[in-house]
């Protein structure tokens, strides 16, 4: 019992990490909401689209050379300078500032219909994601059933909440105004999301433990290394043999 005990809150913890890892923790969703939040509380008070785009572009920037400094992992800080920049120039070309948020809106749609798609097809995309993370690339597929059924549960509960997302904030696009659209679009960046994650815990920790195919395939190589070494010593033991044994001399005629 205390094994088991002790094997399930490993696994979560296991989970845990390779989670916050995945999607960047406290700091990634700080990343995520400040540029957004920084455009429409400027654009809310002095209605200037330009002011409030290159504030937004330019604390996406520090937060990426913070992380650059401290050498951590830039991956969530440049996603999301890129989401700002796009933003950025799709608003500067149209002169709408709701347009800052349109890219952004248009990637989360395709990433809710990546999580369906790709589910339907039986390759569920947060084990393609997590798959790497977790050591076990895509294993799951084939050797790992259990685990597979639970990558395409959190990969509908993503595409579906990010879907339910979209229903709100385009129809927002079309009818509110900037600052209505932006405060709004703010308030459901962090929610959805934890719920999502939260969700995407709970399946993972019910499910089987995943195959560790680097520990596999590093046991196997050793394993054939092992086995090349006793063929050495087998081929080097005849000859070491012929070498100790005794020579005859020519023999003489009586």
């Amino acid at each position: 019992m205390e094994s088991g005990t002790g094997s399930t809150a490993d696994g979560r913890e296991v989970t845990e990490a390779a989670l916050f890892e995945a999607f960047g923790g406290v700091r990634g969703m700080v990343e995520t909401v400040l540029p957004g939040l920084l455009f429409v509380a400027i654009f809310t008070v002095n209605k200037d689209l330009h002011v409030s785009a290159i504030a937004a572009l330019a604390v996406s920037l520090v937060l990426c050379a913070v992380r650059l400094v401290r050498k951590d992992t830039v991956k969530h800080a440049f996603s999301g300078v890129f989401g700002v920049a796009f933003g950025v120039v799709f608003a500067m070309m149209t002169g709408n500032a709701k347009d800052f948020y349109l890219p952004g809106m248009l990637y989360t749609l395709g990433l809710a219909l990546a999580y369906i798609i790709t589910t339907l097809a039986g390759v569920p995309l947060i084990g393609l994601i997590l798959g790497p993370v977790f050591k076990e690339n895509l294993s799951w597929r084939t050797r790992n059933p259990g685990r597979k059924k639970a990558y395409a549960k959190a990969s509908w509960a993503w595409g579906l909440i990010l879907l339910a997302k979209c229903m709100i904030l385009f129809p927002l696009y079309w009818w509110a105004d900037t600052t209505q659209l932006g405060w709004v679009l703010v308030a459901l960046k962090i929610p959805p999301f934890l719920l999502a994650l939260y969700l995407t815990w709970m399946f993972l920790v019910k499910a089987p433990a995943p195959i560790d195919v680097f520990a596999e395939m590093e046991a196997q190589e050793k394993a054939e290394e092992a086995e090349r070494e006793r063929q050495r010593g087998q081929s080097a033991a005849p000859d070491a043999a012929a070498a100790d044994a005794p020579h005859e001399g020519p023999r003489h005629r009586r």
